[in-house]
């Protein structure tokens, strides 16, 4: 039998958070990255796994010293372990991992999106096996990816390493790139997602 302060305890740290607690906890944790001198970044740890297998003999690119970016991955892999823990086994039971709201579930059924019906019921048909080996699947999920992981080379980082990282250490790149993401998401939402979907 589970004890009644644990119940009270999951009860409480699985409400919705809202942006006044969220925001400042996550300016906490870049305060202590940047004391300590690190900068938080998803995208980075790619050229960290690149480098620790070897690609720094193939390219200058790799060259860096891969130990010292231990911690980004652990990071990186505490999020996506702590994340599908967290929704598949302790706060989310039901299976609805995804807490899509009726508003944008409406505006994307008015879009003509097919939702695939399980265990998480909220996700579009075009994230799916079958899908991916169709042209048109394969243009918008491998080729979105590529875009993705050309963008953030281009442009020296991801939006986390971007939006969260750099703005936080007042780097005027990185306002030039973020304003560019937003711009970008309002363009891909307005324009091109009603004409490829």
């Amino acid at each position: 039998m589970t004890p009644q302060f644990l119940i009270d305890f999951k009860d409480f740290i699985s409400q919705p958070w809202p942006w006044w607690v969220a925001g400042p906890l996550l300016s906490l944790i870049m305060f202590v990255l940047l004391w300590f001198g690190h900068e938080f970044g998803i995208s980075e740890n790619f050229r960290l796994m690149c480098a620790a297998d070897g690609a720094d003999e193939l390219n200058e690119f790799f060259k860096i010293n891969w130990q010292s970016g231990i911690w980004n991955l652990l990071v990186a892999l505490g999020a996506v372990f702590g994340g599908y823990l967290a929704s598949h086994y302790f706060l989310s039971p039901d299976g609805n991992v995804a807490h899509v709201s009726a508003a944008t579930m409406t505006c994307l059924q008015d879009a003509n999106f097919q939702f695939s019906e399980g265990k998480v019921p909220l996700v579009p048909h075009f994230y799916s096996w079958e899908y991916l080996f169709t042209w048109r699947g394969l243009l918008i999920i491998a080729g979105g990816g590529f875009l993705v992981g050309f963008g953030a080379r281009y442009a020296g980082g991801c939006t986390s390493g971007h939006a969260i990282s750099g703005l936080s250490a007042l780097q005027l790149p990185s306002l030039i790139a973020v304003v560019g993401f937003f711009l970008g998401g309002l363009f891909m939402t307005h324009l091109l997602f009603p004409f490829i979907f």
